[in-house]
């Protein structure tokens, strides 16, 4: 299956929807099809119980170069003179771009980032909403906002921290620095590097196939709690999880499991 968008070309195939960035003209900057797009993309695969895990990568040599520069550059225009009204405009724009990424954030499926070449401002922001990030050696990342004047607002800020730690990640952001594959993969950014664009594209999909053949309601419910504890104590977190697991243990997934591991055959779990 393939859907047209003017950002964007999406496949799936083999229970995997491939979510790639395309643009390559363009370095797939993120103009304002993309930021419209990704929204309806990801509610597509959220609502769509056959796909169970999401690729996102970018067409031709390049991740993302980010932001649109010319989007940027007309984000504080209208509004209107009074400095009020155009503060509360240019806040629903932050808060409309935020949604983009939100989106990716809560899939219910497992979100891989494959990324080559350019991974800067923006796309930073987009890979940190995701489950996994894995790299070709070629691999640049950059939170480059603050060289644009501005501090990074649709998530870098929020996620990063979480995924490399708060040193790090103020280090990056402060600086705007290049980090490159090998650097990426040792603060934890990405989880393994690949020798190039090919190799990555066969590594990422063999892990989402993985993945896919793994029950979608025990993945759901592992994502769902790993999200949970972001911001609950252990306490509710294992209140939650006693909750979830109250009814998802009852579903046909755990015995055709439990059977098919002592019967050495491969479990097959429906939709």
């Amino acid at each position: 299956m393939q859907s047209e968008y003017k950002a964007f070309r999406v496949e799936v195939t083999d229970q995997i929807a491939q979510v790639v960035i395309n643009r390559p003209e363009k370095i797939n900057a993120m103009n304002a099809d993309f930021w419209s797009e990704i929204v309806d993309i990801f509610k597509w695969i959220d609502e769509t119980s056959e796909i169970r895990v999401v690729v996102i990568s970018g067409a031709g040599k390049h991740f993302s170069s980010g932001i649109d520069l010319q989007m940027l550059a007309g984000a504080a225009d209208d509004g209107g003179s009074d400095i009020g009204r155009k503060a509360e405009h240019i806040r629903r724009k932050i808060l409309t771009l935020q949604a983009s990424f939100n989106a990716i954030d809560r899939c219910r499926k497992p979100v891989l980032a494959a990324i080559q070449g350019y991974c800067i401002g923006g796309a930073i922001d987009m890979i940190s909403a995701c489950d996994m990030r894995y790299a070709a050696a070629d691999a640049q990342f950059s939170i480059k906002e603050i060289d644009m004047g501005m501090a990074a607002d649709v998530g870098t800020l929020q996620r990063l921290p979480r995924i490399i730690g708060d040193g790090m990640m103020r280090e990056l952001a402060y600086t705007g620095r290049m980090v490159d594959a090998e650097e990426a993969q040792r603060i934890g950014l990405v989880n393994r590097v690949y020798a190039d664009g090919q190799a990555l594209h066969e590594g990422v999909m063999a892990l989402a196939r993985e993945i896919a053949g793994k029950s979608p309601l025990a993945v759901r419910g592992t994502k769902e709690m790993i999200r949970y504890m972001r911001d609950h104590r252990v306490e509710d977190g294992l209140e939650y999880i006693a909750t979830w697991n109250s009814a998802m243990l009852q579903s046909d997934d755990l015995r055709n499991a439990v059977m098919a591991h002592l019967s050495k055959q491969k479990p097959q779990f429906a939709d």
